[in-house]
């Protein structure tokens, strides 16, 4: 089943606001587990977990920016 745009925009909202800031934390948690590792590793780490977390949500993101495509649902005040 699709997502409605108003769901997805919203879902994404959430998203951004409270599931990214925790998804940071998280990975900044598990990385001051370890050794700190050279500069370059720990780069790659960050860059590869912050390419990670959009890859499941790739739907609820994909078209937010763009008008509604069916705005006959909201009639205009």
């Amino acid at each position: 089943m699709a997502l409605k745009y108003k769901t997805r925009r919203r879902l994404a909202l959430l998203v951004l606001l409270i599931g990214l800031p925790l998804y940071i934390g998280l990975a900044l948690y598990i990385i001051s587990l370890f050794d700190r590792p050279s500069l370059w590793v720990e780069f790659a780490v960050y860059v590869g977990l912050g390419f990670l977390w959009m890859l499941p949500l790739r739907s609820v993101f994909l078209g937010v920016g763009q008008a509604d495509p069916d705005p006959s649902e909201d009639p205009p005040k």
